[in-house]
């Protein structure tokens, strides 16, 4: 009996939300505005993208972390793609209502959770959900690595 290999599932990615142009101007935005290097701005905004995808078919209020929310800000303050962006894809507006008392960590593991549930790759360094990096270990997050 030969079996067929499986096939490696493709994780889903917020970039591909938008479009490569609309990404490209969020993540120089995310950058510029926020004092990130670009490879930095570019995972925030992946990340966000997700984050707001996930919140919008759920319909559940969810925080993003202390990293991905200027991701969110970003999007948001392009407000026409924003407002088509959400009104398109979920037929309402995704409010953005501070909640930052919410980002412990046992919260971030949960919208984790709920991103990963969903299809997306999730970039954990950036919920603060990777456990801490204590030298000489290496833990793929931390300044020892």
């Amino acid at each position: 009996m030969t079996v067929a290999p499986e096939r490696p599932v493709s994780l889903l990615q917020g970039r591909d939300l938008v479009s490569p142009e609309l990404f490209a101007r969020l993540v120089d935005f995310c950058a510029e505005e926020y004092g990130h290097e670009r490879s930095m701005a570019d995972r925030i905004m992946n990340e966000a993208l997700a984050f707001i995808d996930v919140m919008g078919k759920t319909g559940e209020g969810m925080s993003p972390s202390q990293v991905v929310d200027p991701g969110w800000h970003t999007f948001m303050l392009h407000t026409e793609e924003y407002a088509a962006f959400c009104t398109e894809r979920y037929g309402r507006f995704i409010h953005h209502a501070p909640k930052s008392r919410y980002r412990d960590k046992a919260t971030m593991v949960d919208v984790v959770a709920k991103i990963r549930a969903h299809g997306y790759e999730v970039d954990e360094s950036l919920w603060g959900t990777k456990a801490d990096c204590n030298e000489p270990t290496c833990c793929g997050d931390g300044p020892c690595c």
